[in-house]
């Protein structure tokens, strides 16, 4: 994710299961990394300094200036495997786990509501206080309501969907790996607006102002499309590390990160959108 607050990129790392660490990157000085408590496996950040992390029991909330972090646990969920977190406009922290639950939390950190219609929950972000679901196992999309105890709408999601972000213009992008796509939802209502073929592995997604960007995984390349017509046009496309699968951009520098995810480091494309 990147850090708008403090200017920073910050990389989640570490194989499932085995202790995480966060290393920040600020645009100015040396990287740092910070062991983090217990393992996790998601994360979302709030744009103002802070990043929470999914984990076992509950979720981790880091703080990028001091570099800390500290656990919050969620009350009778001590053995509950966190798959997901996101964060709504509201500021209520909703989490997913592995069996396919959806828990909006209360300012108190309990839960405030649940949901179980899913079979897995891989991947969670929020439009406002509506909640998408990323469901791999059915290959769909669904929205909760803002209430975090119902589905709004569900649809399918291409023939094996792995990723889902969403940008600054209230869409929702999902990459169909299997079926080699790119997939823009509306999210006001939930509906399959745009659907575009990209060949080479689609993985790694971000939003920026101008263009959606796509990692190939299987092409080491990131693409930048244009969404403002009908379909996606490709504008801009660069070679990358190996195994980009992880993407983030820092809007007011134009500055496109790509994380590998075989370890082989953390690509800084400057000006990418020109």
């Amino acid at each position: 994710m990147f850090d708008a607050a403090n200017r920073a990129l910050v990389v989640l790392s570490g194989p499932p299961g085995a202790p995480s660490t966060i290393t920040t990157f600020p645009a100015n000085g040396p990287a740092r990394s910070v062991a983090l408590p217990s393992p996790a496996t998601a994360m979302t950040a709030d744009g103002s300094g802070a990043v929470y992390l999914a984990t076992r029991g509950g979720y981790l909330r880091f703080d990028v200036a001091r570099g800390a972090a500290e656990r919050v646990d969620v009350p009778g969920r001590e053995a509950t495997e966190f798959t997901a977190i996101a964060r709504r406009g509201d500021g209520r922290v909703v989490l997913g786990d592995a069996g396919g639950g959806v828990y909006t939390l209360a300012a108190d950190n309990t839960v405030s509501a649940e949901l179980h219609v899913f079979a897995r929950v891989d991947a969670l972000v929020a439009q406002g206080d509506t909640v998408f679901v990323l469901d791999r196992s059915q290959t769909s999309v669904t929205t909760v309501d803002p209430s975090g105890t119902k589905t709004e709408h569900a649809l399918r999601a291409g023939q094996g969907a792995t990723t889902m972000a969403a940008d600054s213009a209230g869409r929702v992008l999902v990459a169909d790996t299997r079926g080699e796509q790119l997939l823009v939802f509306g999210s006001d209502p939930l509906i399959l607006r745009q659907q575009y073929p990209v060949r080479g592995g689609p993985y790694g997604l971000v939003g920026s102002p101008r263009l959606a960007w796509v990692s190939e995984t299987a092409t080491n390349s990131v693409v930048g499309y244009d969404l403002a017509t009908g379909i996606p046009v490709e504008k801009v496309r660069y070679r990358t590390v190996q195994q980009p699968n992880s993407l983030s951009y820092d809007d007011e520098a134009d500055t496109l990160y790509v994380v590998s995810g075989s370890g082989a480091g953390v690509q800084v494309i400057a000006g990418a959108g020109r």
